[in-house]
């Protein structure tokens, strides 16, 4: 049995014994002493099921959310999100066949978004422009037009709007974001990145194709700002494996971990990206690359100094897993495994042939809470949870959340170069006048 199923089943009469007893009136409240923000959610599908429900409802109690509705344009989704809420809450949920319908509800303040990838910035657009605060999963955009558009609606709004990029949120990450910012580590001059897997059903849901027919579901509504294309159960359900809908590997993994350079650097863009790959392993009839592979230029515009990031990703064999590791002239920043250590440093005989002196960072332990474990509350990562529970607080207080709408619109910029480079297998640049990206 899937965790989904485990955690709808587990949870079904037990949710409130979870959840923490109240402690609003510690929470500077923006929508009212006595208030619940209530909350919809955009899209009912693995992640909102599998991460975003459980933290929301784990949360809600203490921080005084509450989930009253669902939006979800497939009929079968739809209905197990208003039934997976009825019997999570105990109370009625409401169940939308699209986003116009739930917003014509009075009873939403917020809303979840976790749908396909090319919807992300159209629905949060959408969201706060009918005057919600919005969560939304990354990527915030995989095209600039789309980027522009949800940086300015937001912008505009006024509302609180977390991206998904929980690295933000990960203990681990946080402190190593202060430690380089500190200046202790030095001057990055290299970052070495990698998401191998190996997984033939990877983004598959044979399944669920199975199940989807045209009458059940809104393909217009689907398609939003793509080219009108027939129906096609394949591209509504595994939509990361087809691109206009999403770029497969840099939508999916590729900006989380480009977004910790952003962040830890201060540097918004790539000066420049080449990228190159192909279907090596899976050829099923997808169109994005099981393999690829993309080097960063980041420093001043100027083009003196910075360093590169070369970045790794495989879907045919998992050796190497997940792997960020930071260099500098004194040593290593692995947040693998949570460490900075002297590895590659500066050593005194390579030094002083040059009248330098010895440069090795000390051992150090960033962080215990690695992205393997799991909140026991939740049943979900912990950076998964604290970066929701980021949200909820920001809401109330009106503070900007740890991932913040310019974060989700720098780490689209490097997104949308990095497919122009895969796409066109040529240098990329960013032109920060038009805000486009340039094709060399």
């Amino acid at each position: 049995m899937s965790t989904r199923r485990v955690f709808l089943k587990s949870t079904a009469g037990g949710a409130a014994s979870l959840l923490l007893a109240s402690t609003a009136k510690s929470y500077a409240r923006i929508l009212g002493a006595n208030d619940r923000v209530r909350v919809g959610l955009v899209g009912f599908a693995d992640r909102t099921q599998d991460a975003l429900l459980p933290a929301l409802l784990h949360h809600g109690q203490e921080l005084g959310f509450e989930v009253v509705a669902v939006s979800d344009i497939w009929r079968i989704r739809r209905e197990l999100g208003v039934a997976a809420l009825t019997r999570l809450t105990g109370r009625e949920c409401a169940g939308c066949r699209n986003n116009e319908e739930l917003y014509e509800r009075k009873d939403v303040d917020a809303v979840v978004i976790a749908t396909a990838d090319f919807q992300h910035a159209v629905h949060c657009v959408e969201a706060v422009r009918a005057g919600r605060h919005a969560y939304v999963e990354k990527p915030l955009a995989n095209t600039m037009e789309d980027a522009r558009a949800v940086r300015d609606a937001v912008a505009a709004s006024g509302r609180i709007v977390q991206v998904g990029t929980q690295r933000r949120s990960g203990d681990n990450y946080l402190r190593a974001n202060e430690y380089v910012r500190s200046g202790a580590f030095g001057a990055i001059n290299m970052v070495e990145m990698t998401w191998n897997v190996n997984q033939p059903g990877r983004w598959r849901r044979p399944k669920l194709v199975a199940q989807m027919h045209e009458q059940d579901t809104d393909w217009t509504r689907f398609l939003v700002n793509r080219p009108r294309a027939p129906f096609d159960a394949r591209r509504h359900i595994e939509y990361r494996l087809f691109w206009p809908y999403s770029s497969g590997i840099p939508c999916q993994w590729m900006v989380h971990q480009i977004d910790t350079v952003h962040w830890f650097t201060g540097l918004r863009r790539p000066r420049s990206v080449v990228a190159n790959g192909g279907i090596y392993q899976w050829d099923d009839g997808r169109v994005n690359f099981d393999t690829m592979t993309a080097v960063f230029d980041y420093g001043p515009a100027d083009g003196r100094g910075g360093f590169q990031v070369l970045y790794s990703s495989r879907m045919g064999n998992d050796a190497g897993g997940v792997k960020e590791l930071y260099f500098s002239n004194g040593g290593t920043l692995d947040l693998d495994r949570n460490t900075v250590g002297p590895e590659g440093g500066l050593m005194q005989r390579q030094a002083e042939v040059m009248g330098l002196s010895e440069r090795v960072l000390p051992r150090m332990t960033l962080s215990t809470a690695g992205s393997a474990v799991t909140d026991a509350g939740t049943g979900v990562d912990p950076m998964t949870s604290a970066h929701v529970r980021n949200w909820m607080e920001c809401v109330r207080s009106g503070r900007q959340p740890n991932a913040p709408i310019v974060a989700g619109y720098d780490h689209s910029v490097a997104l949308c170069m990095t497919i122009a480079a895969l796409h066109t297998g040529r240098r990329v640049t960013f032109d920060d006048a038009r805000q486009e990206v340039v094709v060399a």
